[in-house]
Order: structure tokens, then C-alpha cells, then sequence
């Protein structure tokens, strides 16, 4: 583990063993996944040293790192280079090198060292490259551009907060809710196949869909309501009566903001509840609060996305199947609170 130092190191002052050892260190660290620039404070260096020192890691391994005197041609990307890339890749969208797509690839990274160092990788170059940046591929967080930082920021500290100190005074019980629809043709995972053949998934040409409503507690419950077309006003309400049946306590019930759920049927039916009903609306394009949207991913990856769908009636089966199994599951839906951006709503 590295430890923070007060002052700057002049690496000149130091012996070749200790600046040896220092170098590694810093290697490994940013290798490891550590931000070159916490690697630079912690070992009291400067940002370029690290840079410089992974340059020469990538020219010639561990033993170019060994502190002695040096010759032959510099490599051709040097410590400002990798730098450059690091901070391209880390902190910048492919969109604003004027790429097509939004999230980086080897191929375009291979590109973009291309056009500003004149200097041609492998795909394998690039991506040790990258990994030696400690740079890994990762699935990203999707954020909608409308999202409002503030918004957010507000309903996590304030007003969510809120919500549950009533919760608690009114002895009520939460629930997050969402709608989704689940497609016959959806596949999940991956399948083994020849070298440079796609394989392909066989599925019936008719395309058709199931639509359902679901919420789930911290505590570990899910109820969940399937419905033969969208999810109207008056689905949602029937959905809230559902939740509302052998209710000993109050119910809160924290939705996105869809039109459905700021109808004014809507709003008279929860008014109309004589307090044993209420609804609140999560931040405007900001579905990763919501808890609930762990059990669409669940059901498709799991349950429809693993299986051949040929008719509608398979499908609401294998729907409903699925959604039984994990109301038997509360462990498992407790796990959707702990995600980190749903975490905030645990128990």
C-alpha cells in the first residue's frame, strides 16, 4: 500500500536501489488500477515521472525500470505521450475526437495514437498498453445527457432522506416501482462458436412482447403484476390497489417521473387513500436510482434471455415463472439495494 509523503522526492538524491525500487512501485501501483496522479502524490514525485517510468516499462519490461545510465532510441511513446492517452481515454468521450460511438475501442484508440503521435500499434499493442495503464474494459454506467447533477445530488442527500424519516414516523413501508416490456426475441450471454463465424441464435420470426409492473422493497419483497397491453393510468392504479390489499401500514411508493404516474387519476385515487397511499418521483432520466430496475436485468438475463420464446403463451409462462422464483428469493432482492448507486436506499 502506498503512503502518502509531505514533500516532493528529488529523484536525483536517491541511490540507484532506492530509485529502482521507487520506480516499480509506481509501475505497479498504476497498474493495479491506481490514478497515475494518487501514485505521483503518494510517492512524492512528479505526474511526468510516472509517465516517463511506464514509458520505459513498455520499452523493455521490469529491468528498464533498474536506475543506471541510458542510451539507444528513445521509445516511440514517451512519458508526455502516454500521459496524453491516459488522459484522453480517462476523462474524455470518443464523440469529441469526433468518433461515431460513444465508448471506446481498441480499434479507436489505435487510431487516435495514430493521427497524434504518427505512430502505428497492434490491436494487441494497444490494448497492453491500455492495460498498462490501468485502464480495463468495463461495462458503462449509461446516463441520460438531460440528467441533472443537482437533482440528484438533492433527492440523495435531502430528499430521499425525508422520505424515509416519514416512513418512519407513519410506520410506512417502501416500495420502488418500475414498468418494463419483455421481448420474445431478447438473448443474453454468450455461446462458443467457430473462430470468425458470429453464431447465430435461432428464434421464431414473430416478434411479441409482455408487459408488466413490479416494486420491491430493502426488505426484501417483490410484487410484481403482468398486464396483456402498456401500462396506463388505470394499470398503474390497479397495481397500487394490489399493493395496498392486507396493508396493516401505510405505503410509500417511489416511481420515475412517466406521464402515467403524474396522471390526475392517479393523483386523485393516492388522495383518495385517506393517508395510506403516498407517491413520490425520483429525479428526472435517472433510472440507476431505482432498485427496481435490478429485477428487468434479472428477469432477461436469467430467465427470457436464456430460452427459445416460439409463442406468447411460453413467454407470459416463463415470465411468470421467473418472477415467482425470485419472490422466494429475498435475499436476492435485498442484492438490488446494494448496487452502487441504489445502495443509498438500503435498510
Amino acid at each position: 500500500m502506498l503512503i502518502f509523503v509531505l514533500m516532493k522526492i528529488d529523484a536525483r538524491a536517491l541511490d540507484h536501489s532506492t530509485l529502482t525500487e521507487l520506480r516499480k512501485r509506481g509501475v505497479a501501483a498504476v497498474q493495479a488500477g491506481q490514478s497515475p496522479t494518487v501514485v505521483a502524490a503518494a510517492l512524492g514525485v512528479n505526474l511526468r515521472s510516472v509517465f516517463r517510468w511506464l514509458a520505459e516499462y513498455r520499452r523493455g519490461g521490469w529491468d528498464r525500470l533498474t536506475a543506471r545510465k541510458r542510451g539507444g532510441r528513445p521509445p516511440k511513446l514517451d512519458g508526455a505521450a502516454l500521459r496524453w492517452i491516459y488522459k484522453a481515454i480517462a476523462d474524455k468521450n470518443p464523440l469529441q475526437f469526433k468518433f461515431p460511438f460513444a465508448l471506446w475501442t481498441a480499434a479507436m484508440v489505435q487510431t487516435l495514437i495514430a493521427e497524434r503521435f504518427d505512430v502505428r500499434l497492434s490491436h494487441s499493442s494497444v490494448c497492453r498498453l491500455l492495460i498498462q495503464l490501468g485502464l480495463t474494459a468495463q461495462r458503462p454506467l449509461w446516463r441520460a445527457y438531460q440528467q441533472n447533477p443537482d437533482a440528484v445530488k438533492r433527492w440523495l442527500e435531502k430528499e430521499y432522506p425525508a422520505i424515509r424519516r416519514r416512513a418512519k414516523r407513519e410506520g410506512a413501508h417502501i416500495f420502488f416501482a418500475d414498468e418494463a416490456g419483455v421481448r420474445s426475441d431478447y438473448h443474453s450471454g454468450t455461446t462458443w462458436g467457430r473462430r470468425g463465424r458470429t453464431p447465430v441464435v435461432s428464434s421464431t420470426g414473430a416478434r411479441f412482447g409482455v408487459n408488466l409492473i413490479s416494486a420491491v422493497s430493502a426488505q426484501g419483497e417483490l410484487r410484481f403484476m403482468l398486464t396483456k397491453g402498456r401500462v396506463t393510468a388505470a394499470v398503474f392504479i390497479e397495481f397500487l390497489k394490489r399493493l395496498l390489499v392486507n396493508a396493516t401500514t401505510p405505503i410509500f411508493v417511489i416511481v420515475d417521473g412517466h406521464p402515467t404516474h403524474r396522471a390526475k387519476s392517479v393523483a386523485r385515487f393516492v388522495a383518495a387513500s385517506a393517508g395510506k397511499l403516498a407517491l413520490f418521483l425520483l429525479p428526472p432520466y435517472s433510472p440507476e436510482l431505482n432498485p427496481d430496475e435490478y429485477v428487468w436485468n434479472e428477469l432477461k438475463a436469467h430467465g427470457t434471455g436464456r430460452k427459445l420464446i416460439t409463442s406468447l403463451t411460453q413467454l407470459r409462462r416463463t415470465v411468470l415463472s421467473h418472477m415467482r422464483q425470485m419472490q422466494k428469493l429475498p435475499g436476492l432482492v435485498k442484492s438490488f439495494f446494494h448496487a452502487g448507486t441504489t445502495s443509498y436506499a438500503r435498510a
